[in-house]
């Protein structure tokens, strides 16, 4: 609000007019509009990064160094699969992730009880 309070006021203060206060609305336009954006102390509290540069060196460590080597050809669903296997990876999740899969699979693959799982005999009794 500050921000676009003191660019108004310089407008009105030089007497901006034609293409420059066409450009000065623009500007504030865009504040205005993207103002739920630009919380840096909310974000800064959370912990989120809000330089850029953060954020693009991010992507170039897990998306261009993996992803875009000349000899490279990607479907869409084969590399958004790459990226969360890569994601995983440098988060150090690997062995989480592991665990995660093995149960699913053995859910997946038996649904069932088996006669040596500890809760068989729950099963029955239900």
């Amino acid at each position: 609000e500050t921000v676009l309070r003191s660019l108004r006021w310089l407008s009105t203060h030089h007497a901006l007019t034609g293409k420059r206060l066409e450009q000065l609305e623009t500007i504030c336009g865009y504040f205005h509009n993207n103002a739920h954006r630009m919380d840096d102390a909310t974000y800064l509290e959370h912990g989120f990064p809000i330089a850029s540069g953060v954020i693009e060196g991010a992507c170039r460590c897990v998306v261009k160094d993996r992803m875009e080597g000349s000899w490279m050809r990607w479907v869409m669903s084969g590399a958004r699969a790459m990226l969360n296997m890569r994601c995983i990876a440098l988060s150090d999740l690997w062995d989480a992730f592991k665990a995660f899969r093995i149960q699913r699979e053995s859910r997946r693959l038996y649904p069932g009880f088996a006669a040596n799982d500890a809760d068989f005999t729950q099963a029955i009794a239900a």
